[in-house]
């Protein structure tokens, strides 16, 4: 009894299995983020981003899609070159706690991923349509293209792989093979990127409207969709986490 009550002790003096200020400050680092973006794009959208040929375009938005280009590739190789690293090489052997404690964190990349899908594929996804279906375009480069397909995909691709890297390399329970659910979760939404080359070159030559129903854009629907997948890896965390519950409290 007196071992356990030791042990009981130990394990409240430990740190929280879920680091609530890690998981807050991601989702804030975000959400300041864009609000700043929106704010730049509310700003300098009317009065630098009416015409792609005019020097003020250059300086407020072409300079700014070469800065996040570069920026985002060094962010991905940076945050999943780090990942893999510093990856637990002895992963298999860790005790139940431990694992409980990095399922929390991973949960942590998860909200992070979900939170960047709503910025890139629903907030600035909307907002496009709107901005193109008031204004005509005259280049494939316009500001909501710029923030949309250019800095919020990326952003959440990034997120995306670092926490598949993070689960990958740190978790003994998605040691073994690939995890279907969370391979759809990250690469379909992924697949957005691409399909944004079909979908310029579609406007390019078809001169169709910006309606979200027109053909050319049912594989941003269908790659969106695949998001959801994300439930996958979740109901697969809860079942891992409930083990381990099971565990610890033994």
């Amino acid at each position: 009894m007196a071992a356990t009550t030791e042990s009981v002790k130990a394990d409240a003096a430990e740190a929280p299995l879920l680091n609530q200020r890690n998981l807050w400050a991601g989702v804030a680092l975000y959400l300041v983020f864009y609000s700043f973006i929106r704010w730049y794009e509310g700003v300098y959208g009317w009065s630098a981003g009416l015409d792609s040929f005019a020097p003020e375009f250059e300086t407020y938005w072409m300079n700014m899609l070469y800065i996040e280009i570069v920026i985002e590739v060094l962010l991905f190789a940076g945050i999943n070159g780090y990942i893999w690293k510093t990856r637990d090489r002895k992963v298999m052997s860790i005790t139940p706690r431990e694992e409980l404690r990095r399922h929390f964190t991973h949960w942590t990349w998860l909200v992070c991923y979900g939170w960047a899908i709503y910025w890139g594929a629903s907030y600035f996804t909307e907002q496009d349509g709107t901005w193109h279906q008031t204004i005509v375009r005259d280049t494939d480069f316009t500001p909501s293209h710029i923030i949309e397909f250019y800095l919020s995909y990326p952003i959440y691709i990034i997120t995306g792989s670092a926490s598949f890297m993070y689960a990958k390399t740190r978790l003994p329970s998605y040691q073994e093979g690939l995890h279907l659910m969370y391979l759809v979760a990250v690469i379909g939404p992924f697949m957005i990127l691409p399909n944004v080359g079909l979908n310029e070159w579609g406007h390019t030559f078809w001169f169709m409207e910006e309606l979200f129903v027109a053909p050319l854009h049912y594989g941003f629907v269908f790659f969106g969709w695949a998001a959801l997948a994300i439930m996958g890896v979740v109901n697969y965390e809860v079942m891992c986490i409930a083990k381990l519950l099971k565990k610890d409290l033994a």
